[in-house]
């Protein structure tokens, strides 16, 4: 198979000849007009270790037959140059793709949690790997993404990886990726924009440029910098965090959610909350994962859908029997009653006597119809503080224009200026609660006070901090005006165990996705949101998994004597404890008023208080059970609970320890490796420093990694290294744990592939009874991802060949580091005659278990196919012929042909890989 024209995938692993040189393909994949796009690595002298990427439209790509294959004596001790050989193939060639078990749970720096590897078992059960992961707030979504990339790379579907994120929360993914799994992102935020346009050339594709990334939504967002970079890329795997902000249709998010998703394989979404409680809403976010799984966006069932998305809370039964006593359950959340002051109580009085009246008010209301909700604006504000208020109501008097309105805003701007800070009940009550926690200037106690308003959140910065004896730098404030590069800064800064900060004051922008559970454990509501999903995920910043102590969650609430006014007891109060019982007897607030966004909960609540209703009344009142609430609103908490199927990975050394350490000693003997037994430490070599060119510059510097790297495979030593990290300057460890995915091993496998030259194959003395050929076979689908994968041993030859498996021979045969190399020379003449027979042999096994693996390979195709048939009929039910229905048909049409060429591709195609890996020899 040549260049131009070419029908078949180049397998993984195989050796293609390019521009007169040797190259090993790491991936392949078509392109719209250039045949196949390959991913290679250069095998031959002046190429070696170089990456490439060649078109077989373009260049003349010549596949090396196993035929040519030249036999050559091993001399190194113990043949360690075959095992390693051998070693580096099994670990190169991907995973086939009826391979549904897991292969790398076990080798990560992670507790070992069956419910944070269930949704990698998902996502590798469905025809492709899309799912949404909706687990509540603090179960570790992140780790779930990790585990399921992982094993996306594993089956060389990870080599390019796009992450999206909120920008506050851009770091800690990233850290999270690299220090649990050693998966390198590269951080494109505000400083990481700069490096790039340092880094590579003006126009250059920054996404072709660094293979995995992480992003914040809004900065992708941005249509004019990378937009047409996006419809030029595709991806192996893109993940979206926070994908409940991607319902809106027509939004930026929106449309850029729907050019990834079809430019992906792999799609992982991701969010607590992931839905309005819309039904058309939501399967739209369903159809970004697969447009084929609902017919008719008003009504579908669970069933439709589960083969989609996870939904788990603290106390599914899974959950809940895993976490133990690993995450303390939370405290109560307690109402701190504050009786509100003179000054206050005025204030009070005239919000209830001429804005809240509405109607009833003499002269009628202050505001038009048109504006109803403001007066509880004004509320809102006064219920976070006077300096809020104050702000509120200076902003509306520069817009209004009747002149009630205008005298109504000024007597109460009059009222707020008369408060002082001594005036605030809930100030001198948040400096109470805070010395009662233990927050000073010499105790180790850390607190977040949450606030829905900047000037609160400024005013508390600037007044409570003194009185607690704390200097400026012990106190951090974050709201939605920082910057990426400042909100990243501030959230490590509060996990860092030796950071001086004992107080951050923040509003709701880190209410979603943000660890703040590091260094504490009390959080204090200075107002709160009118709505139990807002009061649940700011809870979850300190409630969740890795917490140590027991969350402490505490709310001011003011109280006021003016008769019928709507203070905090009204609402706020009612609100904080309702959330309190709703996640202990159902794991989410989300069922109770069954709104399933904030906004909408507190639109809902507001009307409800406008009619006359109590906070009781209005959640009394939710929409009945629907759908949605029946897909997301409880969780069952006696599921049944399956084992996790476990993938058959072949190995021939017996751990990632043992390959690292004899390919240091074998491959690159002259790089001097201090090792102490838990500890390698090296000056890594110019083309691995390039592999952890990913990784934070600064992070980098700070552990001079590129000077002298540090590695470990003892997990205790790693976690110590990663838990002092916490008490640093950095959360990055200056010791990283040696994964199978890190740079390092993936930089040991390829220097030990391109050993050997050409078309060669080493011969190893065994304890055989006859020449044994050791044969790797590939059959793949259209998007070179392996459909079968059989490791033969050959014997018998010429006359009555036998194959067995490989990896049983290489055991009985004693391949291993025990081995004694004699140096005697093998028979090659003899033993290059049996390299056709042995070709020969391996290709009609190979054939004959194609046959077998084609159930395994088809089945889910079949069901796809039948699925596909069954939503078109109903898609089509009843349609007419108007220009709506033309429109329909159409689409419907482009669906079906759209997933019938996906299934096209997915089958298997073409003529296989055989390859000669070694020979073994009767070791005479």
């Amino acid at each position: 198979m040549t260049a131009t024209g070419a029908t078949t995938a180049y397998a993984p692993g195989a050796r293609i000849e390019v521009r007169d040189a040797e190259w090993m393909v790491r991936t392949c994949t078509p392109t719209a007009r250039d045949g196949y796009m390959i991913r290679a690595v250069g095998v031959s002298e002046f190429v070696r270790d170089e990456d490439a990427v060649f078109f077989t439209g373009i260049d003349r790509v010549t596949p090396l037959r196993p035929e040519d294959t030249v036999l050559v004596a091993d001399t190194s001790p113990a043949f360690a140059r075959s095992r390693l050989f051998l070693e580096s193939v099994l670990r190169r060639t991907p995973l086939p793709q009826s391979e549904r078990g897991l292969a790398l749970a076990d080798g990560f720096l992670l507790d070992p949690l069956t419910y944070q590897r269930r949704p990698a078992e998902l996502a590798l059960a469905g025809l492709r790997p899309r799912i949404l992961l909706a687990d509540v707030v603090g179960l570790g979504k992140t780790l779930e993404i990790g585990l399921i990339l992982a094993e996306l790379i594993r089956r060389g579907r990870g080599e390019r990886i796009l992450v999206v994120t909120p920008q506050q929360v851009l770091e800690q993914f990233q850290h999270e990726l690299w220090t649990r799994f050693a998966i390198p992102l590269v951080r494109l935020d505000s400083v990481g924009i700069e490096r790039i346009q340092r880094d590579i050339p003006a126009g250059r594709n920054p996404f072709l440029y660094y293979k995995r990334v992480i992003i914040s939504i809004d900065t992708l967002k941005n249509q004019g910098r990378y937009g047409q970079h996006l419809e030029n890329m595709f991806w192996d795997a893109v993940v979206i965090d926070e994908s409940h902000n991607l319902i809106n249709e027509g939004n930026l998010r929106n449309r850029l959610a729907r050019l990834l998703a079809a430019r992906t394989d792999a799609l992982l979404l991701a969010s607590a909350t992931p839905h309005n409680g819309d039904a058309e809403s939501f399967a739209q976010l369903i159809g970004l994962l697969d447009p084929a799984a609902i017919a008719d966006p008003r009504s579908y069932s669970a069933e439709q859908i589960k083969h989609l998305y996870l939904r788990r809370t603290k106390i599914s039964r899974e959950v809940r029997d895993e976490i133990g006593a690993r995450w303390p359950d939370r405290g109560p959340s307690l109402p701190i009653r504050c009786p509100a002051g003179d000054k206050e109580e005025k204030i009070f009085a005239e919000l209830t006597r001429t804005w809240l009246a509405g109607p009833e008010r003499t002269g009628g209301s202050v505001v038009g119809q048109e504006r109803r909700l403001f007066p509880y604006t004004l509320l809102k504000a006064f219920l976070s503080s006077h300096k809020a208020l104050g702000s509120t109501v200076a902003r509306r008097l520069k817009n209004a224009t009747e002149p009630r309105e205008i005298d109504a805003l000024n007597d109460l701007a009059r009222l707020v200026d008369a408060m002082d800070d001594t005036d605030s009940a809930k100030r001198t009550a948040l400096v109470e609660q805070l010395r009662e926690i233990g927050v000073g200037e010499n105790s180790a106690t850390r607190a977040v006070v949450f606030s829905e308003s900047i000037p609160t959140l400024e005013w508390l910065r600037d007044t409570v901090p003194p009185e607690l004896g704390l200097k400026s730098d012990q106190v951090l404030l974050m709201h939605g005006g920082c910057s990426d590069q400042q909100q990243q800064q501030i959230v490590e800064e509060f996990s860092l165990a030796d950071s001086k900060v004992r107080l951050l004051f923040t509003g709701d922008v880190a209410s979603e996705g943000v660890n703040l559970h590091r260094q504490c454990h009390h959080l204090v509501h200075y107002d709160l949101p009118w709505s139990l999903i807002r009061i649940e995920q700011r809870n979850g910043r300190i409630d969740r998994y890795g917490q140590q102590n027991a969350p402490q969650f505490r709310a001011l609430i003011l109280q006021s004597s003016v008769k019928g006014t709507k203070d905090d007891t009204t609402v706020a109060e009612k609100l904080l404890l309702r959330e309190q019982e709703a996640h202990r007897s159902l794991g989410t607030a989300e069922a109770v008023t069954r709104e399933f966004t904030a906004k909408k909960e507190e639109d809902r609540l507001i009307k409800d208080l406008l009619a006359g209703k109590s906070v009781e009344q209005s959640l009394a009142e939710a929409p009945p059970v629907d759908f949605m609430a029946e897909l997301f609103g409880t969780v069952a908490s006696e599921e049944v609970v399956a084992e996790l199927e476990r993938a058959d990975v072949p190995r021939l050394f017996r751990s990632t320890e043992a390959f690292v350490r004899e390919a240091l000693r074998t491959v690159v003997p002259d790089l001097k490796v201090d090792d102490d037994g838990q500890m390698l430490a090296l000056e890594p070599p110019r083309d691995l420093v390039h592999r952890l060119s990913a990784l934070p510059a600064s992070y980098l510097r700070t552990h001079k990694i590129t000077e002298r790297m540090k590695v470990t495979f003892d997990r205790d030593l790693a976690q110590r290294k990663l838990d002092q990290a916490r008490r640093t300057q950095t959360l990055w460890p200056d010791i990283a744990y040696l994964s199978d995915l890190h740079p390092m091993v993936e930089w040991l496998v390829d220097k030990v592939q391109i050993q050997l030259v050409r078309q060669q194959a080493p011969v190893i003395a065994a304890k055989v009874t006859e020449p044994t050929f050791l044969v790797q076979g590939v059959y793949s689908n259209d998007l070179g991802q392996p459909t079968v994968v059989e490791w033969m041993a050959v014997s018998g030859l010429p006359g009555a060949p036998v194959v067995r498996d490989m990896t049983e021979v290489l055991a009985e045969a004693g391949v291993g580091p025990d081995m004694i190399n004699t140096l005697r020379h093998p028979d090659l003449p003899t033993l290059q005659t049996l390299v056709r027979p042995a070709v020969d042999a391996a290709r009609r096994f190979l054939d004959e278990r194609r046959d077998e693996h084609a159930e395994r390979v088809t089945a889910p195709l079949r069901e796809h196919r039948s699925r596909i048939q069954e939503w078109e009929q109903t898609a089509l039910s009843g349609i007419g012929e108007d220009s709506h229905a033309r429109r329909k048909r159409q689409a419907v049409g482009s669906t079906v042909a759209e997933q019938e060429r996906l299934l096209r591709s997915l089958e298997t195609t073409g003529e296989p890989l055989v390859r000669i890996l070694a020979v073994l020899e009767e070791d005479a």
